[in-house]
């Protein structure tokens, strides 16, 4: 059995005008990665300020998404929150809609042992057919899906085929490669050991700096996929400052104001996200500059 996933997926921002979600810009970011080589759009996400989204929202921006795409990339909508009963509901909806997989974080603030983690993550895939990828990410859910019980639902539940990995432990990735098996899609959370982590056998990643540098994101991922370690290693040092810059802030502040320094958005965020400050949108700028994103 291959990998589901595989390659350059953005971890894609949700645009805002006036308050409203901007439904033209969303599609004019699709069109962006559909001609930039991207492989996956990942809305609703962390990046995506799927938290301050409504319900309504939610399901409207994974419409717009499938339909924009028009099946040139897979679509990997976010779609766990910390109940198992809505993320059931959203589950099944971004399905109905047309998505390729859905992207599951663990539930946060509720801090779930591992048996919930595991009954949780359960439930969410036995209520759908599409394949679901688990995303791991403790420093904002609280507690880490450990090894095992990752190997346990792999094991007995067919369609949870992959994790996004956002622990930063290369180490626990390494356990994840080992026990999960070669058709098991481990994609980098974090896009400054996206590299790395492809060295030890990951596929991918689900990267915050392709919604701004997604051609290079994409030929850099590509690169290493195909065993050209040389030229994703140039690209890697290339990206470095800007994957270190995309969190100079939370993210996604860094990055909406990257986009919106190099004009493909508006600067708009929803409470509790806010404008970055001066000094660090300076520092910012003087990144952006170096790359040649800015004058």
């Amino acid at each position: 059995m291959n990998p589901i996933f595989t390659g350059s997926f953005v971890a894609l921002v949700t645009p805002f005008r006036n308050g409203q979600v901007d439904e033209a810009k969303l599609r004019e970011l699709v069109e962006m990665h559909a001609a930039s080589g991207t492989d996956g759009l990942v809305p609703c996400g962390t990046t995506g300020e799927a938290p301050t989204l409504s319900h309504d929202e939610h399901r409207r921006v994974i419409e717009v998404v499938v339909d924009a795409n028009r099946k040139r990339m897979k679509i990997l909508p976010g779609t766990g929150v910390y109940s198992t009963r809505d993320a059931i509901e959203l589950t099944k909806y971004a399905e109905k809609a047309g998505a390729d997989g859905a992207l599951v974080v663990s539930p946060y603030y509720n801090k779930p042992t591992q048996e919930g983690l595991y009954r949780h993550f359960r439930a969410i895939a036995e209520s759908v057919a599409m394949p679901i990828v688990v995303y791991n990410i403790q420093s904002r859910t609280a507690v880490n899906v450990e090894t095992a019980t990752m190997s346990r639902l792999v094991k007995d539940v067919n369609n949870v085929r992959g994790v996004k990995e956002a622990s930063g432990s290369l180490d626990q990735m390494s356990q994840v490669i080992a026990a999960c098996g070669p058709g098991f899609s481990v994609l980098s959370g974090d896009d400054n050991i996206t590299l790395p982590l492809m060295a030890i056998g990951g596929h991918g990643v689900i990267s915050v700096i392709a919604n701004l540098v997604p051609r290079e994101t994409a030929e850099m991922v590509h690169a290493a996929l195909e065993g050209d370690i040389k030229r994703a290693r140039e690209l890697h040092y290339r990206l470095f400052p800007l994957a270190r810059a995309a969190f100079l802030e939370t993210n996604p502040i860094p990055i909406k104001e990257a986009m919106a320094m190099a004009g493909m958005l508006e600067p708009e965020f929803r409470l509790p996200m806010c404008r970055m400050s001066d000094a660090n949108r300076e520092t910012l700028r003087g990144i952006l500059r170096q790359h040649g994103l800015v004058k």
